[in-house]
């Protein structure tokens, strides 16, 4: 995602259109002869401008929810693993099966040389490891370690919250959890993508079109006068 300098830098290049808008609007020989930097244009691209930026923020929001809500998802998922551990050191397993149930714990933990240590959780909800694992491969190794428990005759735990068929209903809620945030961000980039063209495409997005009003104003009053240096102080930032 963009950082926030760069929001402000894309914000700031549409309210300064409308800065520079405003200048040549008085400027009474300015009549360019391209359409593009004709008034009534410049006043449409910086309507397009700032409601693409509205269309972006929406977007970001609706990513920002859906990551969250994907993260209080997934916060139960490793302690409640290392539970599920826990319990099968206990019932007398086969060490290949034993073995086999805490490899994936490490896999959904995110460990590399403790196993049964879990890793603090980062921003993309794994641990520090060698090999970071995504919220879909999370959900994914733990409902292979749940159909592994169904293979286990005496998994029988007491506690609900631990019973096969409750974890098989948390693993169905992570999965969904998973979904909108992959749908939120694809939304949010084709928005981010329709921005960048409205702002930075070369010859019709907005900086250039900016660039190119300065030097008609430079070419109509000369490099020297008010007007051009009026306009030329009114600065726009390339891709912020």
């Amino acid at each position: 995602m963009m950082s926030s300098n760069s929001e402000v830098g894309h914000a700031k290049n549409a309210a300064n259109l409308q800065k520079l808008t405003e200048q040549v609007t008085a400027f009474t020989l300015y009549n360019p002869p391209v359409d593009q930097l004709k008034v009534p244009q410049l006043q449409a691209l910086h309507s397009s401008a700032v409601a693409k930026l509205a269309e972006v923020e929406e977007k970001r929001t609706a990513n920002k929810t859906a990551i969250y809500q994907r993260q209080v998802a997934f916060q139960n998922l490793k302690p409640t693993c290392t539970r599920i551990i826990n319990l099968l050191n206990i019932l007398g397993l086969s060490k290949g099966l034993l073995d086999q149930a805490k490899s994936l714990n490490r896999s959904i933990q995110g460990s590399s040389n403790k196993p049964t240590t879990p890793n603090p959780p980062d921003g993309n909800g794994g641990g520090i490891s060698t090999s970071r694992q995504s919220y879909t491969q999370q959900a994914e190794n733990f409902g292979i370690l749940l159909g592994l428990l169904a293979t286990i005759p005496n998994y029988t735990p007491n506690e609900d919250d631990l019973k096969l068929p409750n974890l098989l209903t948390f693993k169905e809620s992570l999965v969904s959890a998973t979904q909108p945030v992959d749908k939120a961000t694809g939304e949010f980039n084709v928005k981010i993508t329709e921005r960048d063209a409205i702002f930075y495409t070369e010859e019709t997005g907005l900086y250039d079109i900016a660039q190119n009003v300065k030097k008609y104003v430079k070419s109509l009053y000369g490099g020297d006068s008010p007007q051009y240096s009026n306009v030329s102080s009114i600065k726009f930032t390339n891709r912020p």
